[in-house]
Formats: structure tokens, sequence, C-alpha cells
């Protein structure tokens, strides 16, 4: 498996590699290489550049946050199904553009939606979710494995594609009633988005709507969240 997967953005089905924005002039990706190219960091793809994709007409800033995922072969390596391509979405903290537009669009999606809290997840959750709450001047809240937070916690069990671990918050960091969006890097199985759901229903909040960069909806990931509404900005497909 090559580094290409079939991205949908917009409605639009399309292929996409790491090496195509280099190619184009974008200067994010060494082409072929998958290195960063030297002096290029945080330089976007101008719309000219962008219209040299092969996958055009559909250019958006969508498509730039999609580019700005670098994708890592065989990752984790403790995994027992060789093949997965890995989304590492920390290559979109590099493109400042691409991070700008990433918060900027969950922001746009939640501003009217009167939410309370955000709740983010260990790790890449927590980077994502502390801007949308600044935001949106509302709470923030890690959700985070075991060990890691020092006061009184509440914990639900989840199972992953690569093992069967736990999620917790602080009693007391959701107050009875109120609105919860859940933030994560991507849904794959679905299994800690669901675990996030079970701790805010401990609590006695409500969960709005979860949101992550990617889905990979080959793992049916939406199934496990029992109809809970998803806002994905990013699917994936061919990751498996």
């Amino acid at each position: 498996m090559d580094a290409r997967t079939q991205v949908r953005v917009d409605g639009t089905l399309c292929r996409s590699s790491l090496g195509d924005v280099a190619a184009a002039g974008g200067g994010r990706w060494a082409a072929g290489g998958g290195r960063w190219a030297a002096g290029t960091l945080g330089r976007p793809a101008s719309t000219a550049q962008l219209a040299l994709l092969p996958f055009s007409p559909a250019i958006s800033l969508l498509q730039l946050i999609s580019e700005a995922i670098r994708v890592i072969p065989d990752f984790p390596k403790a995994m027992l199904q060789p093949g997965i391509a890995f989304q590492d979405v920390t290559t979109i903290l590099l493109d400042p553009a691409a991070f700008k537009h990433t918060i900027e669009m969950l922001v746009e999606r939640y501003r009217s939606m009167e939410v309370d809290v955000v709740a983010g997840f260990e790790a890449r959750g927590l980077i994502f979710g502390a801007p949308l709450a600044i935001a949106l001047g509302c709470a923030f809240v890690p959700l985070r494995k075991p060990g890691k937070l020092p006061g009184a916690t509440i914990s639900a069990e989840y199972t992953t594609e690569y093992s069967v671990d736990q999620i917790q918050m602080h009693e007391g960091a959701v107050q009875e009633g109120q609105r919860v969006v859940l933030v994560d890097d991507l849904i794959a199985t679905g299994g800690t988005l669901r675990a996030g759901i079970e701790l805010i229903q401990k609590a006695n909040g409500q969960v709005l709507e979860a949101a992550c960069i990617i889905e990979l909806p080959e793992l049916r990931g939406r199934e496990k969240l029992g109809g809970l509404p998803l806002h994905v900005l990013v699917t994936k497909q061919d990751c498996l």
C-alpha cells in the first residue's frame, strides 16, 4: 500500500497523496520522500497552485487540511493487522494555515449551538478541543487515560482497533444538564467516542455531537455512537 487514499471532501470523492501538493508547488511535502521540505514549513499552497492538483476542480479549504495530514504505513507496529495507513494529524500543526482553518471550521459549526463544554480526548483531541472551547467561550474538559488526572475521576472502558483501555474525567467537570461537544482527531472503530458518551451521561450531561477531523468509514465507527450526530471534516477511504 502506498500513501494514497481516497479522500471525500465537501461531498466530492477524489484521490489524494502527500506528494501532490509538493509537486504542485505547495512546498509542504518533499515529493516521494515523506519529509518536510526545508524552509517551507507553514507556507500553504496558493489557490493557483492547488488548482493544478489532479483532483481539481473541487478545491477547498478542507482539501488544504486533508493534504496537511501525513500518512504513516503500518503504525503502530503492535497492531495485529498490517497494512494500516495511519493518519497523522500532527502535521496539520506544522502548517499554520491548515491548523487555523481546522479550528475555524469547527467554531463555525458550533457557534450557534449553545455549547457549555467541549470535551477533548487524549491525546490529539486535546489539541483541537482546547482552542475550540476558547473560541466558543465555554469550558474545556480533558478526557484522559488512567493515572493522568490528579483528582477523583469517573471512568468508561473502550475497545479500539489497537487495544482495550479506559478513559477518565474529573468528577464534577461536567455538571447536570450541560451541553457537551466531544472532540477527537479521528474516528475509526468508534470505541473511544462511545466511552466519551458514557462518561458524559454518567455526569448527567447532554452530548450534542461528536466532532472529528478524520473518519475512516470502513471501520464503521458511526454505528457505535447510538445515533449521536457526528461532524467530520475529512473522510478517508482505502486506509486498510
